[in-house]
C-alpha cells in the first residue's frame, strides 16, 4: 500500500514539472486600455495602491501607443507617490515630460514632480528647522527646481500660486541649510568656505528671509580675512537692505567678527 502512494505521489509531482509553475491571474489580459485605466481607478479610490499600481503597470507597458498611454503615466506616477516609491514617482514624471512634451497637462507633470519630492518623508519626518535643514538637500533642490520650471514655462497654470508658495517655504529651507553649514566653517575659522555660503545664498535666493544673515556671515568673514573693502561693500548692503538691524547699530560696531555667532546661538 505505501507503495503504491508513493508511486502516485511521483506521478502528482512529475505533472506539476511538466506543465510548470501556476502563473498568477493577470485580470488585464485581453481587456482594452479604457478598462485598465477605469480597473486601477477603481483601485486608486479605494486607496488600494499596491494594486493600482500593478494594473497601471500592465496598461502602460501594453499600450504605449495608445491615445491613453499619457494618462497611464500620469496615474502610475501619482499611485507610486502615494505608496511611498518617490524613485519611481519621479521616473515616470521624467518619462511623461520627455514623450509628451505638448500634451496638455504637462503642468501638471511638472507640478507632481515638484510635490512628490517636497512631501518625501525622508525628508520631512522632523519637526524643527535645524532637524530639516542640517539634512542633505539635494532633493530639496530638485523639488525647487521642478517647480520652478511650471511658473517659468507655464506661468497662467492653475497650480502656479501653489508652486510659489512650495518655492517659497524650499527656498527658505535650502538658505537656512547652507548657512548652517557657513556658520560651521566659521567655527572652524574656514572663512574663504564660510562666505561662499553665503554668497550662494544671496545669489541664488534674493528673496529667502536669511539674506540678512548671509550679510552678516559675509560681514564676520571678510573683517576676519582683513579684506576691509568687501567687508565694507557688505555692510552698506546690509544698511540699505535692514536699516533697523541689530547689526547695524554703534553699540556692536567694534564686534563685527562675532556677528556670525548670534544666529548659531538660536540653535544651541
Amino acid at each position: 500500500m505505501k507503495y503504491l502512494l508513493s508511486i502516485i505521489l511521483s506521478a502528482l509531482l512529475s505533472g506539476c514539472f511538466i506543465f510548470g509553475e501556476p502563473t498568477e491571474f493577470d485580470e488585464t489580459t485581453g481587456q482594452t486600455p479604457g478598462w485598465v485605466l477605469l480597473k486601477a481607478t477603481t483601485y486608486s479610490d479605494n486607496k488600494d495602491w499596491r494594486k493600482a499600481i500593478s494594473v497601471l503597470e500592465k496598461g502602460e507597458q501594453r499600450f504605449p501607443n495608445s491615445p491613453l498611454a499619457p494618462q497611464f503615466k500620469l496615474n502610475l506616477a501619482f499611485a507610486y507617490y502615494k505608496f511611498d516609491k518617490i524613485i519611481e514617482a519621479t521616473a515616470m514624471l521624467n518619462k511623461f515630460i520627455r514623450v509628451h512634451p505638448n500634451h496638455p497637462t504637462i503642468d501638471y507633470a511638472y507640478y507632481l514632480k515638484g510635490v512628490v519630492t517636497f512631501t518625501d518623508r525622508g525628508i520631512f519626518n522632523k519637526l524643527t528647522k535645524q532637524d530639516i535643514s542640517d539634512r542633505d538637500v539635494n532633493k530639496l533642490k530638485v523639488s525647487f527646481d521642478a517647480l520652478k520650471e511650471l511658473i517659468t514655462l507655464y506661468p497662467n497654470s492653475k497650480y502656479y500660486d501653489d508652486a510659489v508658495n512650495r518655492m517659497t517655504y524650499l527656498m527658505n529651507k535650502i538658505a537656512e541649510h547652507e548657512l548652517f553649514v557657513a556658520r560651521y566653517y566659521m567655527k572652524g575659522k574656514a572663512y574663504i568656505a564660510a562666505i561662499n555660503r553665503s554668497q550662494y545664498v544671496l545669489d541664488n535666493y534674493p528673496q529667502t528671509v536669511h539674506q540678512e544673515e548671509a550679510l552678516v556671515i559675509l560681514i564676520s568673514g571678510y573683517e576676519n580675512m582683513g579684506i576691509t573693502d568687501l567687508q565694507k561693500d557688505a555692510e552698506r548692503i546690509l544698511a540699505l537692505n535692514f536699516p533697523n538691524s541689530d547689526f547695524d547699530r554703534q553699540k556692536l560696531n567694534h564686534n563685527k567678527r562675532e556677528w556670525w555667532k548670534f544666529w548659531d546661538s538660536l540653535y544651541d
